[in-house]
């Protein structure tokens, strides 16, 4: 293979323009070999170059009071949390290898994105998962979510860290092509993290961890394009996992970052050898002579360039001071683990990769890497025609259901709604006890920073409806409710990651869903100070069917981390006693626009954003944790998916409480119960504080209804009996469960 003729057709096979082939030949100054061509093919795809959308992207903010890494700069983001502590955090996407093989697609996502954490020196300490999967009448979308829960249980609860918390939508858009992100959350000593950085002529090269195998090659280029009917086929793209390999490798690395032998470390994901190769050495303006043949493999006669490219997991490469070789090797013999030297830090640009005496490939580092010489494109975009259907619906135009009781239960039965209990049963959330959620459930995740008052409170959140709706404020809306997500448990927002699933980037009308994703984010995350610490690009999220491509809905998934300066202020969403005062903290709307409701109960999918105004949300936010602060509040939980109604019992269920209320004689009672507005909390106050409270809101100038109280086990609204809270548990929890069966 590495004999092959080398022309414009060979590139195109491997994913390269005709131009970027022209390109390769005047960086190289001549038609580069197969293996050569190979390393252009997976550095220049947009997995690992983001070429199609960095011009956007550096658009985002990236600055803030706690940032000690700037966005893209490191493995992952790095978040300065006091105390002599830093949090490391990323999210990643693993959907095209999930949609072909669910259970290693979702398993090799949870190990990568592990490894983006403690190659920095940080203990992965929590795991976040966002998972979107197609119509849940579909057998395909049952086996698909069925093998990725196992893949992300199965791997994340034996490596040994918590899963904190997550979110699961369906919609038929995703029949296809689910998609699955991962975030990993860690801690470590502000003055113990390390770079993945290599320099210093002489200094070895080691690959340490597992073998190298096949599985993987060319998986950075699989992750760039199409999902076709073929895909499948593609199985040799999907990396295979080992998480008690990955246990013993992260033991290993916080060992070794004990040591003063490490000049720089980094994880071989996307793109294996060759990327942790040339984005050190670029980083660290140095060169490398690698030997190919002295990388340890498992499988015969691999060749080169599959050395190079394979995606084998649970492996690293890392730069050691010349001198200090004993040291990580004793360390990895402990461990059990490989760790070969392949190469040396040599002086200048230039990658040069031998097989014994032979040289395979000769490439500039600078030249491969994004922020190098990799291309960047400008892409056309414009606005689609349903963008302004969308925007023609009336409420008015709806009819008012007669017995909004029977739509209440209807919406707890909702797969997008009920407990995801089948979902996170099969994690570990308990592991290392650092999760303070599990006993006081919150909307945010929790993790315990022992030894500290603090906390970290953790989110994943995307509603893809309100970003088809209208990408720009849809993404908004996905900033604010993080934000407010963490502001309800008590905590104060710090920064976010960020994972991007849209469709094909040369589709105009994707590329302008993209566009107007960044332009929300970028607004909504320096409204809430909020500074983006990096994240992936996932493009191509759709399925070929004949010759039409249909894409996913939008889906800009934001991870963000909030700290809570004292673990005292951790506020549970659960009602805690009969006869509390129940608060609505922002203002109802006569809004039903984008709801679950009105998709699932009505059938209308054509809808407007719901309601959302960046100024009066930040208010409210600041408003509630103040009042939290203040020790003003019994519980606080935010109005999303579902309404009031579903807050409501959301709030009433972790106690068995019900609650007496009374809607708002102005607005209709289907929107009031059932309408996703943005901007609004649910609290509840004691009855010696609630005047306290009362007097805050009024000082604040911050709009507030009261409710109702809540009560011993029953659910009245406006004097009717929607039934008892026990029974709305069971319908809720164990819905998804019946349509798994």
């Amino acid at each position: 293979m590495a004999d092959i003729k080398v022309n414009v057709e060979v590139a195109k096979g491997l994913g390269l323009l005709p131009e970027e082939f022209e390109k390769i030949k005047e960086i190289l100054g001549r038609t580069p070999n197969f293996t050569e061509l190979s390393i252009f093919s997976v550095m220049w795809s947009e997995h690992a170059s983001y070429k199609n959308s960095i011009k956007w992207l550096k658009t985002l903010p990236r600055e803030g009071k706690h940032l000690l890494a700037e966005a893209g700069s490191e493995n992952a983001g790095l978040v300065d949390v006091g105390d002599g502590l830093a949090c490391a955090f990323k999210i990643e996407s693993h959907n095209h290898p999930s949609a072909i093989e669910p259970y290693q697609g979702a398993a090799t996502g949870v190990g990568g994105i592990n490894r983006d954490i403690f190659t920095m020196g940080a203990r992965p300490i929590a795991q976040l998962n966002s998972l979107r999967f197609g119509s849940l009448n579909l057998d395909r979308t049952k086996w698909l979510l069925k093998g990725v829960v196992k893949g992300i249980g199965n791997y994340g609860n034996s490596f040994g860290v918590a899963v904190l918390g997550g979110e699961v939508f369906f919609d038929e858009s995703y029949n296809q092509n689910p998609l699955v992100n991962a975030m990993s959350v860690g801690i470590v000593k502000k003055d113990k993290t390390i770079s993945a950085i290599s320099y210093g002529e002489g200094n070895p090269v080691y690959i340490v961890g597992s073998s190298t195998g096949k599985d993987g090659i060319h998986g950075a280029t699989f992750a760039s394009a199409d999902l076709t009917e073929d895909s499948a086929d593609d199985i040799p793209s999907v990396q295979v996992g080992d998480p008690f390999q990955e246990k013993l490798l992260l033991e290993a690395t916080l060992e070794l970052n004990e040591t003063d032998a490490v000049i720089g470390m980094q994880d071989m994901g996307a793109a294996g050898i060759i990327c942790s190769t040339s984005e050190m050495s670029a980083k660290g303006e140095h060169g490398m002579r690698v030997d190919l043949s002295k990388v340890p493999l498992r499988q015969q006669n691999m060749e080169p360039w599959e050395i190079l490219l394979s995606e084998s997991q649970e492996r690293m490469l890392v730069v050691v001071k010349k001198g200090k070789e004993k040291i990580v090797e004793d360390i990895f013999d402990k461990w059990d683990l490989n760790c070969a030297v392949i190469g040396e830090v040599t002086k200048g640009n230039r990658l040069n990769f031998y097989w014994g005496k032979d040289l395979v490939a000769d490439v500039p580092a600078s030249d491969l890497v994004l922020g190098g010489g990799a291309p960047v494109y400008d892409r056309e975009y414009k606005e689609p025609a349903y963008y302004a259907e969308y925007k023609k619906f009336s409420i008015d135009n709806v009819e008012e259901p007669e017995n909004l009781k029977d739509v209440a239960w209807e919406l707890l039965r909702n797969p997008n709604i009920a407990s995801k209990k089948w979902v996170f049963e099969q994690y570990d959330t308990m592991v290392r006890t650092n999760n303070m959620s599990t006993n006081t459930p919150s909307d945010a995740g929790i993790v315990n920073l022992k030894g500290t008052n603090k906390a970290l409170a953790l989110t994943v959140d995307c509603n893809a409806r309100y970003v088809k709706a209208d990408p720009e404020i849809g993404t908004s809306i996905a900033v604010a409710e993080a934000a407010r997500n963490i502001v309800c448990s008590g905590g104060e927002p710090s920064a976010i990651t960020n994972c991007l699933n849209f469709g094909n980037p040369y589709n105009p009308e994707a590329f302008w869903q993209f566009v107007g994703a960044i332009k929300g984010m970028g607004a909504a995350c320096r409204k809430f100070g909020t500074p983006v610490t990096g994240g992936n690009v996932s493009f191509y999220n759709q399925t070929l069917i004949g010759d039409k491509a249909e894409p996913v809905m939008p889906t800009p998934t934001i991870g963000m981390l909030g700290i809570l300066e004292d673990k005292k202020h951790h506020t549970s969403l659960a009602f805690k006693s009969k006869g509390d005062m129940i608060f609505l903290v922002g203002k109802s709307r006569n809004d039903i626009s984008c709801s679950e409701y009105l998709v699932s109960w009505h059938k209308i999918k054509a809808s407007p954003v719901p309601y959302f105004n960046m100024e009066e949300e930040y208010n409210l936010q600041q408003a509630v944790l103040e009042s939290i602060r203040r020790d003003l509040l019994q519980s606080a939980h935010d109005v999303s998916e579902g309404g009031v109604f579903v807050a409501l019992v959301e709030s009433g269920i972790v106690n068995n409480l019900g609650f007496d209320i009374t809607t708002d004689a102005e607005i209709r009672e289907d929107a009031f119960l059932f309408g996703e507005a943005q901007g609004r909390i649910i609290v509840t106050v004691s009855p010696e504080k609630e005047g306290d409270f009362i007097d805050f809101m009024l000082e604040r100038k911050i709009p507030f209804s009261t409710l109702g109280h809540v009560t011993k086990a029953q659910m009245r609204i406006d004097d009717v009996s929607f039934g008892f809270i026990e029974d709305a548990k069971k319908v809720y929890d164990e819905a998804l469960g019946e349509y798994l069966k």
